[in-house]
């Protein structure tokens, strides 16, 4: 895809929101950043050799930027765009097979609430662009045929559309998914201490590297207030989890008055209203990634439901109205004032 300059400096705008700016390296620790995946993935690893950290993260990107090539809707080589160009499907790598498996496994126990058909509806809205637009009701309801939880179906690699002109998008599930190949790749180099995140899709793995001032560290993250700039919400500390936060203070803009999103709800086409924000923290940053949007598309009633079918997965609902919704054990991650 393309960059120009005001998407780029939107993009670091957005970043600083995010839950990542409490995280700082220390000086045992090495942190790089790279634009992939239409977001700012940054690496940080501690806790032995330097030269050997410097190769596993170089290693980690490399699988980052090879995963994008997979499943990006913006590569017109990629497995995403083969299968909207193509009428019934095709099959696929084992890669964006096992992303399909999970998004379709999502969506069917989220009742749709989580779509992977919705790349007519997201070229819609245009928020890639530099200017979004807020579409009429006949371009919505053209764009949203036939989508829903049984337009695709996976059998093996192969992977069927229901009809010829459903147009793909995995960016609900696919950072989510290369960071967790991205941990994959570091362990596989010996990493047992590292932080990656990807636009706030994010992994921790083990604990901060050990100092005699602190012999053991959890990673903390602060997570954003969605109403209040550079305020913290709350600050959760973890260790070998992902934590995955969705807001509608991420890509928006506003139109007379009204703040347009980019997490719609497949129902209408619409940005989705119950929320501002949904953090999970769960034991793979692809499923946290999927139930971040499902969640905040069904609301906090519907959206801690959900949760229940997903053991070791835990979530923060930030609703519409600015009140705080938790499932049963999110205080375990807490860090008490």
């Amino acid at each position: 895809m393309p960059w120009n300059r005001p998407l780029i400096i939107g993009l670091l705008v957005v970043l600083l929101a995010l839950t990542w700016w409490r995280l700082q390296p220390g000086d045992e620790e090495i942190r790089h950043s790279r634009l992939i995946m239409g977001t700012i993935v940054e690496i940080m690893a501690g806790g032995q050799d330097p030269d050997e950290l410097e190769d596993a993260i170089d290693a980690a990107f490399a699988e980052i930027e090879r995963l994008d090539k997979l499943l990006s809707r913006h590569n017109p080589g990629s497995d995403v765009s083969r299968l909207s160009q193509s009428d019934k499907g095709g099959k696929v790598a084992a890669e964006t097979a096992e992303v399909v498996a999970l998004g379709l496994d999502v969506a069917q126990q989220s009742g749709g609430a989580f779509d992977l058909t919705l790349g007519r509806l997201k070229s819609l809205w245009g928020f890639e662009k530099e200017t979004p637009t807020v579409p009429d009701q006949d371009a919505l309801s053209v764009a949203l045929a036939g989508t829903g939880p049984t337009a695709l179906s996976l059998d093996g690699q192969q992977v069927s559309k229901q009809a010829p002109h459903l147009q793909i998008d995995l960016g609900g599930i696919a950072k989510g998914y290369a960071v967790d190949r991205a941990i994959a790749v570091l362990k596989l180099h010996g990493v047992t201490s590292a932080a990656v995140n990807a636009g706030g899709d994010m992994y921790l793995l083990g604990q901060r590297p050990q100092t005699p001032k602190h012999p053991k560290r959890f990673w903390r993250i602060g997570l954003q207030h969605p109403r209040q700039k550079d305020a913290v919400l709350e600050t959760v500390q973890v260790r070998d989890r992902a934590v995955v936060t969705s807001g509608d203070y991420e890509r928006f803009f506003e139109q007379e008055g009204i703040r347009y999103h980019h997490i719609f709800d497949p129902q209408n086409g619409l940005p989705a209203r119950h929320c501002q924000s949904v953090t999970i923290i769960a034991d793979s940053v692809a499923l946290g990634d999927a139930l971040a949007t499902a969640v905040f598309v069904l609301g906090p009633k519907a959206g801690l439901q959900l949760l229940t079918q997903y053991p070791q997965v835990e979530g923060l609902i930030v609703a519409v109205d600015g009140t705080l919704h938790t499932s049963p054990d999110w205080t375990r991650y807490q860090v008490t004032p």
